[in-house]
């Protein structure tokens, strides 16, 4: 927590890492900005600050036509906690508000809608409906500036319940009226909206290091559902998957940094291919969950670099997120698959299942052909077709009737400590598959594997016990980031087993070589 004092300082410096933990509104001007605008700075006595923009844009204060404070990333705090306010901000960022209503997002909470509106306004500033308004405008000026859609229709896609709400909404917002916002950008490339193509940008903090979130998802694609290819640029790569959205269904690209391009750059570049433009914000939100967006690099990096195991891989790989998921059913179901199995032969499983109970794309997309199957059609599915064994499948068949029926949650509003416990009363299911699943499912910033095959390994890369018990005493040091020190020690594995590969090949090559 800061003061405003210190949010004053942030501003005045420009410091960039503040962008989307705050927002600061300067009376004399009734506009609210980033952290970082490179607008000449405001007395500190015309200076408010707010910890939204929907606080801000309820206060009277209009959006930065400058540094466009709507577009930064989530703050990081709601990638760590855990109570009723942290999890109702990542379920409206899911769009449930749009799609249910302040009544559905206080029922999948557990509260009544008038505690839910108390406690976010006193924390927030905002209540839910401002919340899911302030995102609304944003998924709006999107639409606006990067398709040719009609306004009309950018209204409904937006989740506006009406035209003059959205016309309303827009002028409060931004001071502009849709088509003058669309006008003045009228130079941007637009994506044909017939094929419901959105080209976008993903905002971050700090430092992010693509080739590991890269490496890591390119390990573990499902053939058919997803894919890593070259990228658009040389040096490149692209990952690419389908979606199963509220509304219909998607196909996702994000480009990941050239070696050459600065680790700080402060976006990826993004291409959304939607069935129903509706499913836009959910989409984005989750999409920013599977590359962790929103985390603070600085803040994770800067505690691991205390300890002397850990800051060496910190410093050599700045910016190290911890990669979440789009979608925490398939996400579940591949965990058990993984379970005393090499990553290798998880995937391939994963794709069997693909192939047989999956949903067909209407058309074939590169390498992309199928939506994962949900956990309804895997629990109805015959047994003697599940070619593993049978505890396995027991555990699998098991735990997607629980999620198909709703017996155990694993949504973004879910409480952590909840799912887990619903999760270990189920046959089959352990505490390996329930840490993994908090820390990709649930965005658990602080979980760590002591039993995990490439944890142990890592950790006698560096020289350390591999033992359970010694590992997880000493990941204590590591909190709140200690699912950032396991992706750090996996890849130190990763890169121990690289090399000693190398070393067996070398050496089997000198040795084929003539006396």
């Amino acid at each position: 927590m800061i003061d405003d004092e210190n949010r004053y300082r942030a501003v005045h410096s420009r410091d960039a890492r503040f962008d989307g933990v705050f927002f600061t509104a300067v009376r004399t001007t009734g506009i609210y900005c980033r952290p970082s605008c490179p607008a000449t700075t405001p007395k500190r006595s015309n200076c408010s600050f707010f910890p939204t923009a929907a606080a801000a844009q309820g206060a009277g204060y209009r959006a930065c036509r400058r540094c466009r404070p709507d577009s930064v990333p989530g703050s990081p705090e709601w990638n760590h906690r855990a109570d009723l306010v942290g999890r109702a901000v990542r379920l409206i960022g899911d769009g449930v508000v749009d799609r249910e209503g302040v009544a559905g997002l206080a029922d999948r909470l557990g509260y009544s809608a008038r505690q839910l509106q108390r406690q976010l306004i006193a924390e927030l500033g905002a209540g839910p409906l401002a919340l899911a308004r302030a995102q609304r405008a944003q998924t709006a000026r999107l639409l606006l500036q990067t398709t040719e859609l009609p306004v009309t229709e950018v209204a409904f896609a937006a989740g506006f319940a009406s035209v003059r709400q959205f016309n309303d909404t827009i002028r409060e917002v931004y001071d502009r009226t849709p088509s003058t916002l669309r006008t003045e950008h009228g130079g941007h490339r637009r994506s044909p909206v017939a094929a419901g193509s959105l080209a976008l940008r993903l905002a971050y903090r700090g430092a992010v290091d693509t080739d590991h979130l890269l490496d890591f998802l390119a390990l573990r694609a499902v053939p058919g559902v997803e894919e890593v290819v070259p990228g658009p640029y040389p040096g490149t790569r692209t990952y690419r998957r389908t979606l199963t959205l509220p509304y219909g269904h998607g196909i996702a690209e994000v480009d990941g940094l050239a070696p050459d391009d600065p680790r700080t750059r402060g976006w990826l570049d993004c291409r959304l291919t939607l069935s129903d433009l509706r499913d836009l914000t959910t989409a984005v939100h989750r999409l920013r969950a599977l590359f962790d967006l929103d985390a603070d690099p600085d803040a994770v990096d800067g505690r691991l670099a205390t300890d002397p195991l850990l800051a060496p891989l910190a410093a050599a790989r700045p910016g190290l997120r911890s990669p979440g998921h789009v979608d925490p059913h398939e996400l579940a179901v591949r965990a058990v698959l993984g379970q005393q199995i090499t990553v290798a032969a998880a995937r391939t499983l994963a794709g069997r299942l693909a192939e047989a109970y999956g949903t067909p794309l209407p058309a074939a997309d590169g390498g992309l052909r199928l939506l994962f199957p949900t956990a309804a059609a895997l629990a109805a599915a015959d047994p003697e077709h599940l070619k593993m064994p049978q505890s396995r499948r027991r555990a699998l068949l098991g735990m997607c009737a629980a999620l198909a029926d709703g017996t155990v949650r694993l949504d973004p509003g879910v409480d952590r400590e909840q799912a887990a416990a619903d999760l270990l009363a189920l046959p089959g299911i352990g505490p390996w598959t329930v840490g993994y699943l908090r820390m990709r499912a649930l965005a658990d910033p602080d979980v760590f594997l002591p039993t995990d095959i490439g944890v142990r390994d890592g950790l006698r890369s560096l020289g350390e016990s591999g033992d359970p018990r010694s590992a997880a005493e000493r990941s204590a040091a590591w909190a709140p980031w200690r699912s950032y020190a396991l992706h750090h020690l996996w890849s130190a594995a990763g890169a121990h087993h690289a090399n000693r590969a190398a070393k067996a090949r070398t050496t089997r090559d000198t040795r084929k070589e003539p006396a």
